[in-house]
């Protein structure tokens, strides 16, 4: 019985978590939408696969901030066996907090590690117009388990 009331109190918990800015000049995390290299919504088209995340509206350079108090937890590298032009944008962070474990895709970080205050500088958005041109630069957000972030933002 003390376990379901602990599952149903961290659902609860997660349920009301938004997240908080992502990107310089994005305060409202403006969603990627359709533009000539697909849609940036969970679920989204990709080829033979489906979009496992959400993209959020980041100009290339821009700071990108920690979206409420989290845990650091480890650097992402976000393609497996990238095309060399892909080395470019192939970095991201883990991330804890909120009772969400996420990655952040796309991201520079200016650590790996450590406890960040809400709203604090974690990275640097990296030059996706250098290797996809023409798409809306976004940071990708990924929940560790690849459930839909949606509900977050």
């Amino acid at each position: 019985m003390r376990t379901l009331i602990f599952l149903l109190a961290v659902l609860w918990v997660c349920d009301g978590v938004k997240f908080g800015q992502l990107c310089k000049g994005n305060p409202n995390n403006r969603r990627r939408t359709s533009d000539r290299w697909g849609e940036g919504h969970y679920g989204a088209g990709r080829g033979n696969r489906r979009h496992q995340g959400l993209d959020i509206e980041c100009r290339d350079g821009s700071t990108v901030y920690a979206p409420f108090d989290v845990t650091l937890v480890r650097k992402v590298i976000v393609y497996k066996d990238p095309e060399k032009k892909k080395t470019a944008i192939n970095e991201g962070i883990q991330m804890r907090g909120e009772g969400l474990c996420f990655n952040l895709f796309y991201v520079r970080p200016d650590k790996t590690s450590g406890f960040v205050r809400k709203g604090a500088r974690i990275g640097t958005m990296l030059p996706m117009q250098r290797v996809y041109p023409g798409i809306t630069s976004h940071v990708h957000v990924q929940m560790c388990d690849r459930s839909n972030p949606t509900r977050y933002f």
